[in-house]
């Protein structure tokens, strides 16, 4: 962004990489796919780099304001030093904290989850969308995250990005508004279980499987750390893949 500035450029939208997206091996290859997307619909972009940190959303969900708000603060002072109007991420927490809860402390922006961008851009004509693929007729069941279904009812634009791949897309039994969380939201990414008779992402992984999916599609970097694991705890890693949408869309990953 700072580049950008300097040469007078103005980019369409903002690109929030996020912690997992940034530092997260597994998260860093869906930043890469949806950057290949992107590029692919021409898009003009930015990212902060090393003045983008964290957006508070740990620090809030496990009960510290005064960190949120300032992390909050130090953030916003830099989008609105670059007069940031539109935000797109591939993160649910990030989307949910930069939408709904930067305006109260002074960061009003457009944000965007990336499975909404990409189904608008698709929608525009700006981005093809290769349904001769070797995920054409594939068993694919979809995860919602919670901050992107249940926090922001958006359900539809990362099912009708799956559905374009000519796959055949099944339903788990705690879909949409009765999704269930991957066992990683309210700062529980960052914590050890608490003890009980199963964790929840083994839970959710288990409702996933009895789909009888070949992909587990999510659209959340955290979730997908925790579906995957549960995968390989349930002894399918190899049988059954976890990816995110923009990687199904990006083609990066093979079967």
């Amino acid at each position: 962004m700072a580049e950008m500035t300097q040469k007078g450029e103005t980019p369409e939208v903002l690109f929030w990489v996020g912690c997992a997206g940034s530092f997260d091996d597994r998260s860093k290859k869906i930043t890469k796919a949806f950057v290949e997307l992107l590029q692919d619909a021409k898009v003009s972009f930015a990212v902060l780099g090393p003045e983008e940190s964290c957006n508070g959303d740990p620090a809030k969900r496990s009960g510290n304001e005064f960190l949120f708000q300032m992390q909050a603060s130090t953030n916003i002072k830099v989008l609105n030093g670059y007069e940031v109007k539109k935000i797109v991420t591939a993160c649910p927490h990030c989307f949910n904290t930069l939408k709904n809860e930067y305006p109260v402390l002074g960061g009003h922006y457009e944000v965007l989850h990336h499975t909404q961008f990409l189904h608008q851009l698709i929608e525009e004509g700006r981005l093809k969308v290769d349904t001769k693929t070797t995920y054409k007729g594939k068993k694919i069941t979809f995860h919602d995250p919670c901050y992107l279904g249940r926090a922001n009812k958006e359900y539809e634009a990362p099912r009708a990005l799956i559905e374009k791949l000519n796959v055949k897309l099944v339903e788990m039994k705690s879909c949409k508004e009765k999704g269930l969380c991957c066992g990683a939201g309210g700062a529980q990414m960052f914590k050890d279980a608490e003890k009980g008779d199963k964790e929840v992402n083994i839970e959710r992984t288990e409702q996933a499987l009895d789909t009888k999916p070949e992909i587990i599609a999510a659209g959340c970097p955290f979730c997908n750390t925790m579906l995957h694991d549960g995968v390989k705890n349930k002894g399918k890693e190899g049988k059954v893949a976890v990816l995110d949408v923009a990687q199904l869309l990006a083609q990066t990953e093979s079967l």
